[in-house]
């Protein structure tokens, strides 16, 4: 037998299974994309006059795209991403400018028939830049000031994404929020106070804030009851929920002035403070009927009555999930689910395999991004979070998003096929 070494695909061990779990995603959209909006005059999965046609061309460009990615030598990744996290800062502009508005959001550059959004690769641009730049700082201590300029490359796109405005796409950037968590610039009790704000916010807004604050004091009583030796923790005990309580207070004065009127009624019916199925709630009430009528195996491959009579807006985009819920039911939906999150494991499992700081932090970058879209789209679709209008991941019609959720899964995967010699 010979000693030399195989030759390796791609220069390294690409992780198939990944590979395989992506693709498996691409294909169940580009079907349920042909049944959202099924056309009788073009059945064809190919005919280009439909939106299905178009999506078979992202799709197969993906492929030419994720081939690129991995021929390319792992180290470029890296050089390039601050002119990348530049060009789509100046994209980010440009759309301002020249952007087309649709639905309310300026976020798309035409180019002829092609609509290019460029907040979505800006996700990937600011992934690779903080991987970057923190990265360069992991031999030392985290500190203020790393934590501060790794902000600054996450708030400066979020600032020019919310000018659009497109909020979803906004709050997608702050799920890099984990990353610095993992790099040790945050702690798990700031994290702990963070999840203690929403839930607080959220519970303003659903109760009557004198009612909140009341439970508060009630659990604060218990606490210096039984603590009652521990002076120190009493004293921070007590401040804890004078902060909490005029925070709860200060709630309705942010959610009447800084939110807009859209953004509140979308909330309000989430909450059931809004019962309009002919209004506000018409999406998320359609939504709820397609997901329920298909049971437990669902209606069929193109039987979703649902579907065919466009009852759910936005069906093949944002709503996509709601055709995998009436033609494939319970059954379906759990599968689909099933792959997410096997691939978010595998993600977070690749990520911590990694032997350079760089590779790790771009790697969990990934997995906080997948998880956001993936989370909240299903989420809105079912009625447990807000309607923001964001895809879910490979699944959703749009070659903008299928081509940047692709291209920052495939450079991750590039970096552990050379994690033994990557940068």
């Amino acid at each position: 037998m010979s000693n030399h070494p195989k030759h390796r695909l791609f220069g390294g061990d690409v992780d198939w299974f990944t590979v395989l779990l992506w693709f498996a995603l691409c294909i169940i959209g580009w079907f349920n994309i042909h049944a959202a909006v099924f056309d009788p005059e073009y059945p064809s999965l190919f005919n280009l006059n439909t939106n299905y046609g178009k999506q078979s061309i992202y799709i197969f460009s993906a492929i030419i795209l994720a081939v690129t990615i991995l021929i390319v030598d792992a180290k470029f990744y890296s050089s390039v991403s601050p002119i990348l996290y530049a060009i789509t800062i100046l994209l980010l502009i440009t759309v301002l400018i020249v952007g087309r508005n649709v639905g309310g959001n300026q976020a798309w550059i035409p180019i002829g028939s092609f609509r290019l959004q460029p907040s979505e690769f800006a996700k990937l641009a600011t992934c690779l830049l903080l991987a970057r730049y923190l990265s360069a700082q992991s031999t030392k201590s985290p500190t203020l000031k790393s934590l501060f300029f790794g902000a600054i490359i996450i708030l400066l796109p979020v600032f020019l994404v919310l000018l659009q405005p497109d909020t979803g796409s906004a709050l997608a950037f702050f799920a890099l929020i984990f990353v610095f968590y993992r790099e040790g610039y945050i702690s798990g009790a700031w994290m702990l106070f963070g999840a203690l704000c929403i839930l607080l916010f959220v519970l303003a807004l659903a109760f009557n804030p004198w009612i909140v604050v009341l439970i508060l004091a009630a659990i604060c009583g218990l606490g210096i009851y039984y603590l009652r030796k521990k002076t120190k923790i009493i004293i921070n005990l007590i401040v804890l929920f004078v902060l909490s309580a005029l925070y709860i207070f200060s709630v309705e004065f942010v959610y009447e002035n800084v939110l807009q009127s859209h953004q509140r009624n979308r909330i309000d019916v989430i909450l059931g403070k809004i019962d309009d199925p002919r209004g506000e709630g018409y999406n998320l009430n359609q939504s709820m009927i397609a997901i329920g009528s298909g049971q437990f195996w669902g209606k069929g491959y193109l039987q979703g009555t649902q579907t065919k009579y466009n009852f759910v807006p936005e069906q093949s985009t944002d709503f996509i999930f709601c055709t995998v819920g009436e033609e494939w039911g319970f059954v379906g939906c759990m599968v689909v689910i099933g792959i997410y999150l096997t691939l978010l494991l595998r993600i977070i499992n690749i990520a911590e395999r990694q032997r350079t700081a760089f590779a790790r932090i771009y790697a969990y970058g990934v997995a906080c991004i997948l998880f956001f879209h993936f989370a909240i789209n299903i989420g809105m679709t079912i009625g447990i979070v807000p309607i923001i209008g964001i895809p879910l991941p490979f699944i959703s019609y749009g070659g903008s998003s299928l081509w940047s959720f692709t291209i920052l899964l495939f450079i991750m995967i590039k970096f552990d096929a050379n994690r033994k010699g990557i940068v």
